[in-house]
C-alpha cells in the first residue's frame, strides 16, 4: 500500500457507513462516585495543545502576553510531564483517561495489525455492514458496520455526569466518535472531513509550476480557462451505496473577470464574488448518495489565491456540516446546530490549519498564517458562546492553533534551523508569537468569567523542539542488520515495507516512534522467538543509543523506552503493543516516509518539508504547560493527573483505573 493512498483511504468508509445507518462508539466504564459531587464549584480548563511553557515564558518576558503574565504572578505556573511517546492521540488519551497506554491502548497515531502487518489509524476503526442487499449496481447496507472510538479505560467527564455535574467538553482531542453521554459535546482529533480523511483540500490551478505528484493532505488539479471560464467539480465521499464506490461530486464553475482581479464562483446552487486574495464565509454543499433519498451534507470555505495571470482556487477540506452532520460528532446531537447558530458554519475535522497546503505550496507563509488566525478567530466566537452561557459545572475548551502553527513556523523563528530565512518579512518571522498573543486575547476573555468559587487550570499536552533531522527508524533497522530489505534507494513514500524479506528480518517499525520485533507466533512470517526478544531488544536499544549523526556528531536518541516496563494495565504487553519506544533527541524525529514503511539510503538526514517543528521525542525534553490558580500540593505534575484533578475539585473520588493523582490542595 501506497504511503498517500493510506493517508486518503483509511477512513474513508466513515461517512458512507453513517449514511446507511451504522455508527458505534464504545461506552467507557467508571465507577459510581463514593461521594455526592459538590456543585458550590465551577471548573474551567483551558486545553491549549502544544502551549511551551519555555515560548510561554519568553513571549512573556517580551511583553506581548498581559494576560498570561497576569495569570502567572497570582498562580502556580510550571512544566507538565507529558505522555510517552508524546504524540497527540496518546497525551489527550492520557488526559482523558487519567492513565498511560497500558490503560487506554493507544501508542501513536499509526498501529499495525499484527496478523497482516497492515497500518491502521489508532484511534478509530471502521467496519463495513454486516448485510447488504444488491439491486444492479446499488449496494443497500441492512445492518451492522460503523465507525468504533479505539480508545479505552475510563472517561473523567463520566462520573462528573453521574454525579449530576454539568459538563461541556469542547472538542477534547482522541473522542471520536464521541463517547455516549448526556453531557455537551463534541470531538476534536481524530474527526474526519467528509471523504473520511483527516482532512483533504482540493486545489485548482493553471500554474505550470505547481506539481501534483506526491501530495498529501490534499488533490491538487491542473485545469484549462475557456473564455474564462473554468469548469469542475469539488469531490465528496465515496458512494458506498454503489458497487463501484464511485465518488460524488458537486459542480464548481468559475467566471474571470477579464479585467479585474475579481471571479464569480457557482458552487452547490450557489453564487458569491471573491476578489484575488479573499476568503470566503462557509459555503454548504450536499452530495448525492441515493439521489434525494440520502445526501452528505458538507461544509467548506475558498480562498481566490490568484485570478490573474495564472488562476488559483483553494477550497478547504469539506468539513462534516455541524448544523446536520452524517455521521456523529456531538452529543446531543442538537449541540453541534447550536454551535453553528453562533458562526454559520465552523470547521468540524479535528485539526483544521492546513499544514498540508504550505508543505505543498499551495500556501505561502502569509496565507498559512492567515489561515490559522481564521480558525483562532472562529473558536474565540465559540469559547465566547460557551463563556456567556457557563454558570456551573465544568467547561473544558480546546484550542489546536499553537501546535499546529509551532509545527509549520518554528522555522521561521529560529535562526539555527536549517530551513531559517533571514530575509523572510517581519510577520512571517513574528508569525509564532503573533498567535501567541492572539492565545492571550482569548484567555482574557476567560479571565473575565472567573470568580471566588471558579477554579482555572490551562493545560498543554506537550511542548516543542525544532525538528531539523529526520530519522529513517526502517533505514537504521536495516543497516544495523535487524532488517533484511532490498533496497534502500530512494523510493519514500512508495511502497509499506516494499522489497522486505520477513523471513530474514527481526525488527520493522511503524508510526513515528513505535519499534516492533518479528515475532514468531505474532506476525504472519515471525523469526523471534519469545525466549530471544528481550535479547534482541536490548540489542536494539544499545545500538540506537550509540548512534550519532555523521553531519555532526550528536547523539540521536535519548531514553528508549519498553512499555512492558513502563506501563501497566491490558495494553502493556499484548499483540498490539509496541515493543520499544524510541525517544529522540532535541532536533530529530522519525521521518514521514520510515513511519509507513519506506526506505532512503541515509538513516539521518536534514528535513526539507515546512513542518520543521515537532515533539514527537523523548518526553523529557518537550513537557507540557500547567498553571491553575489554586495551590499545587503534588510535584512533578504530570497529564495522567489532570482528571483525577478535575474530579477531586467536585469532591468525587477517580475510579480505580485512573493511575494519575490530584494536584490542587483541597479546600
Amino acid at each position: 500500500m501506497k504511503r498517500r493512498e493510506f493517508i486518503r483511504v483509511a477512513g474513508a468508509g466513515a461517512v458512507g457507513l453513517s449514511a446507511a445507518g451504522g455508527i458505534t462508539t464504545l461506552l467507557q466504564g467508571c465507577a459510581a462516585p463514593s461521594v455526592k459531587a459538590d456543585l458550590s464549584r465551577r471548573l474551567i480548563l483551558l486545553g491549549i495543545d502544544g502551549l511551551d511553557p519555555f515560548l510561554l515564558t519568553r513571549y512573556m518576558d517580551e511583553g506581548v502576553l498581559p494576560n498570561f503574565k497576569k495569570l502567572t504572578s497570582n498562580a502556580e505556573f510550571m512544566p507538565l510531564g507529558t505522555s510517552i511517546p508524546p504524540q497527540s492521540p496518546t497525551a489527550w488519551s492520557n488526559v482523558i483517561a487519567g492513565a498511560g497506554p497500558g490503560v487506554h491502548g493507544i501508542f501513536d497515531f499509526i498501529h499495525r495489525d499484527p496478523a497482516t502487518l497492515t497500518p491502521l489509524f489508532s484511534l478509530t476503526e471502521t467496519e463495513p455492514p454486516d448485510k447488504n442487499i444488491t439491486l444492479g449496481n446499488l449496494v443497500i447496507p441492512l445492518w451492522g458496520g460503523g465507525v468504533t472510538n479505539l480508545r479505552s479505560g475510563p472517561t473523567f467527564w463520566l462520573p462528573l455526569e453521574e454525579a449530576g455535574v454539568p459538563c461541556t467538553i469542547f472538542k477534547i482531542p482522541a473522542n471520536f466518535p464521541p463517547t455516549k453521554c448526556k453531557s455537551r459535546t463534541i470531538s476534536g482529533l481524530g474527526t474526519p472531513d467528509v471523504t473520511g480523511s483527516y482532512g483533504s483540500f482540493q486545489y485548482y490551478t493553471d500554474d505550470p509550476d505547481i506539481g501534483t505528484e506526491g501530495v498529501t493532505g490534499g488533490v491538487i488539479y491542473k485545469v484549462r480557462i475557456f473564455g474564462n471560464t473554468m469548469s469542475s467539480y469539488l469531490e465528496g465521499p465515496a458512494n458506498n451505496f454503489r458497487k463501484d464506490g464511485e465518488t460524488t461530486r458537486v459542480k464548481l464553475t468559475v467566471y474571470r473577470d477579464p479585467d479585474e482581479k475579481v471571479a464569480k464562483i457557482a458552487v452547490g446552487g450557489r453564487e458569491l464574488i471573491l476578489k484575488e486574495g479573499e476568503w470566503s464565509d462557509w459555503i454548504r454543499v450536499s452530495f448525492d448518495m441515493l439521489g434525494p433519498i440520502t445526501k452528505v451534507h458538507g461544509i467548506c470555505r475558498l480562498y481566490m489565491k490568484q485570478v490573474h495571470p495564472n488562476f488559483s482556487l483553494y477550497v478547504t477540506p469539506i468539513n462534516i456540516d455541524p448544523a446536520d452532520p452524517a455521521i456523529p460528532i456531538c452529543t446531543p446531537g442538537s449541540y453541534g446546530k447550536d454551535l453553528n447558530d453562533v458562526t454559520d458554519g465552523f470547521y468540524t475535522q479535528g485539526f483544521p490549519e492546513d499544514t498540508k497546503a504550505l508543505s505543498h505550496g499551495v500556501f505561502s507563509d502569509e496565507e498559512f498564517i492567515t489561515q490559522a488566525h481564521l480558525v483562532l478567530d472562529e473558536r474565540e466566537r465559540l469559547l465566547e458562546y460557551e463563556l456567556d452561557r457557563f454558570d456551573e459545572g465544568l467547561l473544558f475548551f480546546y484550542f489546536s492553533s499553537i501546535d499546529q502553527g509551532t509545527h509549520m513556523l518554528w522555522r521561521c523563528m529560529d535562526s539555527e534551523h536549517p530551513l531559517y530565512d533571514p530575509n523572510a518579512p517581519p510577520e512571517v518571522k513574528d508569525g509564532l508569537k503573533n498567535l501567541y498573543a492572539a492565545m492571550d486575547g482569548a484567555l482574557g476573555k476567560v479571565l473575565a468569567k472567573v470568580d471566588d468559587r471558579t477554579t482555572l487550570m490551562v493545560m498543554s499536552d506537550h511542548g516543542f523542539a525544532p525538528f531539523a533531522r529526520e530519522f529513517n527508524t526502517n533505514t537504521w533497522l536495516a543497516q544495523n542488520g535487524f532488517l533484511a530489505a532490498e533496497t534502500l534507494e530512494e523510493d519514500e513514500g512508495d511502497g509499506y515495507f516494499a522489497g522486505v524479506d520477513w523471513r530474514k528480518t527481526q525488527a520493522y517499525a511503524v508510526g513515528l516512534n513505535s519499534v516492533y520485533v518479528n515475532r514468531r507466533g505474532r506476525e504472519p512470517d515471525g523469526t523471534v522467538s519469545p525466549a530471544d526478544a528481550d535479547k534482541l531488544l536490548d540489542d536494539i536499544i544499545s545500538k540506537l543509543k550509540q548512534t550519532r549523526d555523521p553531519e555532526n556528531g550528536r547523539a540521536v536518541v535519548g531514553h528508549v523506552f519498553k512499555p512492558s516496563k513502563v506501563f501497566e494495565g491490558p495494553f502493556a504487553n499484548n499483540a498490539q503493543t509496541p515493543d520499544l519506544i524510541i525517544g529522540f533527541n532535541r532536533g530529530y524525529r522519525t521521518s514521514d516516509g520510515s513511519a509507513l514503511g519506506s526506505f532512503v539510503p541515509e538513516a539521518v538526514r536534514t528535513r526539507t518539508d515546512k513542518w520543521a517543528g515537532d515533539h514527537c521525542i523523548d518526553p523529557v525534553g518537550v513537557p507540557g504547560t500547567f498553571i491553575a490558580n489554586r495551590e499545587v500540593v503534588v510535584g512533578k505534575p504530570n497529564l495522567k493527573d489532570i482528571a483525577p484533578t478535575v474530579l477531586a475539585e467536585f469532591g468525587l473520588e477517580p475510579p480505580g483505573d485512573m493511575t494519575g493523582r490530584a494536584l490542587l490542595k483541597k479546600r
